[in-house]
């Protein structure tokens, strides 16, 4: 089955680089309007013009995902312009930033920005772009877990295993209006971030935790990402696919 996206529209959260970025390139390239959406404004102008020099329909929006007005304001723009929202990928999130430390003495207001931005932005841009998808007949939502979900992962975990309880849930609330959810959980990836939050000590474990291989590449999360906003996987919903090189195995 190929992988078309002709006549659809994704917006892309965390677009302006690493993960997010990688994700805008193909689905551009699978033949949809892209969307490339992020807090840093410089970022996705790079982006946004990157993908019209490459001969795509894309348009770039600054929103911070963890302000409900922003991002209420930036898929209204986004419906004005190109009509609609049909794939959302939740991909924008605090990682490297956050550091380590353990969850029984973090500062609060600290706990408070990482579920605001990791679930509850995912969740504002969810309610957002869902009245468009019933609109247009259905639609596919990626939200971006982790690894680090299924391990003891301090906040980040946290929020992380929190996004694909709302997978779940949202799944099964939004299948009468024909809109699949899922989510896809990196392993270790090499972009600047994922490098930046890996400590030296964790790296040297890194190769021997993953039967494949410890550190991928952007380009290895296509694969999965492609398959669940096709047709290729209208009959997937509710579920979390580990994309990283086997260190996550779930029976």
């Amino acid at each position: 089955m190929v992988a078309s996206l002709d006549g659809k529209v994704a917006m892309v959260t965390g677009a302006a680089g690493g993960i997010g970025s990688a994700y805008a390139r193909a689905l551009a390239e699978a033949g949809a309007a892209v969307v490339v959406a992020d807090v840093n404004t410089e970022g996705v102008k790079t982006q946004t013009d990157a993908l019209l020099a490459g001969g795509h329909q894309a348009m770039g929006i600054t929103i911070d995902i963890g302000d409900e007005a922003s991002v209420r304001d930036g898929v209204a723009r986004v419906v004005g312009t190109l009509g609609g929202v049909d794939i959302l990928v939740n991909n924008a999130a605090m990682m490297a930033e956050i550091g380590y430390g353990t969850v029984s003495d973090i500062p609060v207001d600290l706990w408070r920005k990482v579920i605001d931005v990791n679930l509850t932005g995912a969740l504002l841009c969810i309610q957002a772009v869902v009245p468009s998808m019933k609109e247009r007949g259905g639609g596919k939502i990626v939200n971006q877990s982790s690894g680090g979900a299924f391990v003891a992962g301090g906040v980040y975990g946290v929020s992380k295993l929190a996004l694909v309880s709302l997978t779940v849930t949202l799944a099964r609330e939004l299948a009468p209006f024909k809109i699949n959810v899922n989510s896809i959980a990196p392993g270790f990836v090499n972009t600047e971030a994922g490098l930046r939050a890996t400590p030296d000590e964790m790296a040297a474990m890194r190769d021997l935790m993953a039967p494949l291989k410890g550190l991928g590449e952007t380009d290895d999360l296509l694969g999965a990402l492609l398959l669940l906003v096709t047709d290729a996987g209208s009959w997937i919903t509710g579920q979390t696919i580990n994309v990283d090189g086997g260190w996550v195995m779930r029976i």
